[in-house]
């Protein structure tokens, strides 16, 4: 009996307390009446988040801007308008074909071929026996030829009478060719001329050149002997020389002057030539 005495004891506090508990309770349940009425607050639906629709963004595309179209009738006018040359087309020459055919020869001894028709000229370069030429062009008077070498790429002067001529050298026509300039020195200056009868002198101030370089003068000059007018190739190492030149041709006489070195000739200078001094005829 002893034994469940404590059970008793302990399940009979238990009840006890719940009854106390009840009672309390329902003591200071608050009165029910009619009241206001609470409105139920909504709860919201869960909406399911959608995905963002991704938007294709075209890249824009260089549109070409509208040419603006002009509205007015009025043409403006520019206030310079320029105007534009045009340049000429050069219209080449064709060279002249020689109608003869080249009078071919054979050099008979050795010969100077020079830069022009006469022994005033600069040496070009020797021609030694049995050399082939080809004439193509000569002096008035027939006594130098101009050939073309077959040896040599350079043409070049040689008197006539050192060839053996296959042909009549007056087939081939007058020729004359061009100088050899040289830069390194000045024309002569001072150039003058006087007459006393058929006799002209010609003068003018000296050229300084080295010892080297120097070949003196050249002048080329027109003179009338017999009535012919004649050309004449002079050289001189002085500064002065006298010509003849009679009256009696159609054309009128002239002289030019060169300076003269081993490398060629300077621009020449045109001589102003001296006209003959009419003689009155006495009346008897």
């Amino acid at each position: 009996m002893r034994r469940w005495l404590p059970l008793w004891i302990a399940l009979g506090s238990f009840a006890a307390g719940g009854t106390l508990g009840f009672l309390v309770g329902e003591a200071a349940r608050p009165e029910t009446g009619p009241g206001p009425t609470a409105s139920p607050i909504p709860i919201p639906s869960p909406t399911a988040k959608s995905s963002p629709t991704r938007t294709a963004t075209s890249i824009p595309t260089d549109t070409p801007a509208p040419s603006p179209t002009s509205t007015s009738s009025a043409t403006p006018t520019p206030a310079y308008t320029p105007t534009i040359t045009l340049t000429p087309t050069i219209t080449l020459t064709p060279t002249a074909t020689p109608t003869y055919k080249p009078i071919a020869a054979i050099v008979l001894e050795q010969a100077n071929c020079r830069y022009g028709p006469g022994a005033a000229y600069l040496y070009e370069y020797g021609l030694y026996p049995g050399v082939r030429v080809d004439i193509i062009g000569r002096n008035n008077l027939g006594d130098w030829a101009y050939v073309h070498p077959w040896t040599f790429f350079d043409r070049c002067w040689v008197r006539s009478d050192l060839l053996e001529i296959r042909g009549d050298l007056f087939e081939a026509p007058p020729y004359y060719s061009r100088l050899p300039f040289g830069e390194l020195y000045q024309p002569p200056t001072n150039v003058r001329a006087s007459r006393n009868g058929d006799q002209v002198t010609i003068a003018w101030d000296p050229v300084w050149m080295t010892e080297d370089d120097y070949r003196g003068y050249l002048i080329e000059a027109w003179l009338c002997q017999d009535g012919q007018l004649l050309f004449t190739p002079l050289r001189s190492d002085e500064t002065q020389v006298v010509v003849t030149d009679e009256a009696g041709c159609s054309e009128a006489s002239g002289a030019r002057l060169y300076t003269a070195e081993k490398h060629g000739y300077t621009q020449w200078v045109l001589v102003r030539w001296p006209a003959h001094t009419l003689t009155a005829t006495p009346t008897p």
